[in-house]
């Protein structure tokens, strides 16, 4: 990889100041920050409570500048990462952070992405900085929490305002001087379904920190204070000199499309989304107007996550050893305009911008950029995470409350060469399953089916990857909230490709089987049996005459 590096360096050079950056070093210092992100994610999985955490690994770690501004990002979550940097600033204006200090946060007007995304931010001060008032760095990490409670267990079912989502942090220390805050904790636990769980997911974030603070100091301890922050400059501008490169790559213009959510859960009106691409003279400005006014159901999206999608989506135009910084995003203006789904204001529910509406903003910009790059961009992907939760008393456990989260996987869209893969996570969720035998252990379930949604992929000279089938038998009467998209209209194809086929939420009781709308929740008895069938991804070219 250094020999790429060092290529791109010599067009580059103008871009990074001159000829003082050395490519090898730039390289070292792109590894050892990641490695310091992805040690912080390792440590937070193995530590975790949750088998949301331990076995989907749906949590996210990065690290920052002192200024609030990306270094490094784990291979985790897409849609976390994106939009992290809101949480950062949002901590550091909110709160006076000292050394040895964490803060928590999860409200969504204030940094966060929606609730059941608990953010921890922590400075660290190296020797000799304590005076200057500001951190030389910054770790954070965002785990999604199985409940925070709220109106429906997993925090994550249809609601109609931010209220009745759950427990709403603004900027906290949770963490003062190497200290626990009791009172904070104990506030946290007061108000979730299950305290035991939410605290030691909570213990491991801390401890991920923790990680994170001793390796940036044993770094600087072996490279010093001044080079490692040079080579995080460099890290900045290299990473935005090469999306201007990519940008001028692109063929100059303005491009626009539009997708549509199947609706809100509320009404059965479909929501817009529109976005306007402008690309020129090595920059892009992504604009959102158009999109539909933020709604009544919990579909509406905070700009962090716009931001975040946009971001997800021109990264993709790199390699991948470009590093991940904020740079990548310095020759990118955002327009999300206020009061939209992309943008909505409080007391909005918000639960579902961060999982669905992301995934249609992300459609819509490839949508978009098929227009400037048609080789490069494949069709839609499944567009929805499929969301669903459960949550009961367990009487394996004498009653004790139990709460599931989990996204379930579909089919990727067709590439301009090849297929798409089937039963995957794509674009903005990179989580994985829970494991039959976890899901079996933890929670009164029984799985009855787990297979490839057969022919669900859209047709074309490439096929859409296929989807999944999911049974689950409830053992106890159950709460089940579902929050899916692409129920009513399939992902679509692209140059003559086919779409791929909807996906499909079913209750089966005494044999009897019942379709349920894609956003929705309900009380099921024992022995109901709850079927997903998610979307297949859409075809890409016209399909070949035999």
């Amino acid at each position: 990889m250094a020999g790429a590096i060092v290529v791109r360096l010599l067009g580059l050079k103008r871009g990074l100041g001159g000829g003082g950056v050395d490519p090898t070093r730039l390289e070292i210092f792109k590894n050892v920050f990641h490695s310091v992100a992805e040690e912080m994610g390792a440590a937070l999985r193995r530590s975790a409570f949750s088998p949301n955490i331990k076995e989907r690994r749906d949590y996210s770690c990065a690290v920052y500048d002192g200024d609030g501004r990306v270094l490094a990002m784990g291979d985790h979550m897409p849609v976390h990462l994106g939009s992290m940097p809101a949480s950062v600033a949002a901590a550091r204006a909110a709160v006076d952070l000292e050394e040895g200090d964490i803060a928590l946060l999860n409200d969504p007007f204030a940094g966060g992405t929606h609730l059941p995304d608990l953010t921890m931010v922590m400075p660290i001060f190296l020797p000799g900085t304590r005076g200057k008032q500001r951190p030389t760095f910054y770790v954070v990490n965002r785990a999604h929490h199985a409940d925070v409670g709220g109106a429906l267990a997993g925090s994550m079912g249809p609601a109609r305002e931010i209220f009745q989502e759950g427990l709403r942090i603004p900027p906290v220390i949770i963490f003062r001087r190497g200290k626990l805050s009791e009172d904070v904790m104990a506030l946290v636990l007061a108000n979730v379904r299950t305290p035991e769980e939410r605290e030691g997911d909570l213990a491991a974030q801390i401890a991920a920190c923790r990680i994170g603070e001793r390796r940036l100091r044993e770094i600087v301890a072996k490279y010093g204070e001044r080079e490692v922050a040079t080579y995080g400059q460099h890290l900045l501008d290299y990473s935005a000199a090469m999306m201007r490169a990519a940008l001028r790559e692109l063929r100059p213009g303005t491009y626009t499309a539009e997708d549509f959510l199947d609706d809100d859960g509320v009404t059965e009106e479909a929501l817009r989304i529109k976005a306007r691409i402008r690309i020129g003279g090595g920059r892009a400005e992504v604009d959102f107007a158009g999109s539909s006014p933020q709604c009544a159901g919990n579909v509406n999206a905070v700009e962090a996550i716009a931001i975040s999608a946009v971001y997800y989506v021109f990264r993709c135009l790199l390699s991948e050893d470009v590093p991940a910084t904020s740079g990548l995003m310095e020759p990118i203006r955002v327009i999300a305009p206020a009061g939209t789904i992309v943008n909505a204001r409080p007391p909005s529910a918000v639960a579902g911008g961060n999982v669905e509406t992301s995934q249609r903003m992300v459609d819509t910009l490839l949508r978009a950029l098929a227009k400037a790059a048609p080789a490069r961009i494949p069709a839609a992907s499944q567009g929805t995470m499929n969301n669903v939760t459960l949550g009961g008393s367990d009487p394996r456990r004498g009653g004790k409350a139990f709460a599931y989260y989990e996204t379930i996987a579909g089919g990727m869209g067709a590439r301009p060469t090849k297929e798409g893969a089937s039963a995957i996570h794509t674009h903005m969720t990179n989580s994985w399953n829970t494991p039959i035998e976890v899901f079996e252990q933890v929670y009164p379930v029984r799985v009855r089916k787990y297979a490839i949604r057969r022919g669900s992929g859209g047709g074309g000279q490439h096929r859409g990857g296929g989807g999944i089938v999911r049974e689950i038998e409830l053992l106890t009467e159950t709460q089940i909230g579902l929050l899916s998209d692409r129920r009513k209209a399939g992902p679509y194809g692209l140059a003559g490709g086919q779409p791929g086929k909807t996906g499909k939420n079913s209750i089966v009781r005494h044999g009897k089987s019942r379709v349920l709308a894609g956003k929705c929740s309900l009380i099921a008895e024992a022995g109901s049996i709850l079927r997903i069938e998610t979307p297949g991804g859409g075809g890409w070219g016209k399909p070949r005459r035999r």
